[in-house]
């Protein structure tokens, strides 16, 4: 299981080379989670390992966003981004785990490629949970395994090394999201034919202080 510790010092080396690498790669995914979740202007969403902000130019103007992530040199390229992002934007650091927000007090959040990095992905779901109001909802874009059967000894055995990298290849929606208070209503294909998955969650119950 990968910790925090060692994800800042990933995110530390990933920082300045991330958006010229991955950008263009991930782009698509982004995208369509942002049609997906519809923000409306007014609304307030909250942006979980927002990371070099390559979700930032999806959000509509009108929209108040908090990013949290746990990289301070990853927050730092987000930054650059703010004077040509439409929305209003506040970055904090933080760990996605333990989120320093009001309960309820989120309309939507986003949730890119952080699912597979932190450390325990199903309290990072119960916290954004507990972060949005009654009725909100979450959309994921990230890398599964696929919840019929059990990651594959290869699958397994790559994970390990992806991890060294800062992600992992062997988690299962269904396992991250047990018990979490939320239903999928879409779950659709994304890049690398269907790894990547894009998620809609809208909240089923009231926030729990």
């Amino acid at each position: 299981m990968p910790s925090n510790a060692w994800n800042r010092v990933v995110y530390r080396a990933w920082a300045p080379v991330y958006d010229r690498l991955l950008g263009r790669v991930f782009r698509p995914g982004r995208a369509a989670s942002a049609r997906l979740l519809a923000l409306r202007a007014g609304e307030r969403v909250l942006l979980v390992g927002v990371g070099t902000g390559q979700d930032l130019p999806f959000l509509p103007a009108g929209v108040l966003a908090l990013g949290v992530d746990l990289s301070r040199p990853m927050l730092e390229r987000a930054r650059r981004r703010l004077p040509a992002v439409s929305a209003q934007v506040d970055l904090r650091q933080g760990d996605a785990a333990i989120l320093d927000v009001a309960t309820g007090s989120f309309d939507a959040a986003i949730l890119s490629l952080v699912l597979s990095v932190v450390p325990d992905p199903a309290a990072v779901v119960a916290e954004v949970m507990r972060a949005l109001r009654p009725g909100g909802r979450a959309v994921i874009f990230d890398k599964f395994a696929p919840d019929t059967r059990a990651p594959s000894l290869p699958r397994r055995t790559l994970s390990l090394i992806t991890r060294l990298f800062g992600t992992e290849i062997d988690r299962r929606l269904g396992d991250v999201l047990a018990g979490a208070p939320c239903r999928v209503v879409s779950n659709d294909p994304s890049i690398l034919g269907g790894q990547y998955r894009v998620v809609l969650l809208p909240r089923t119950e009231a926030p729990v202080s």
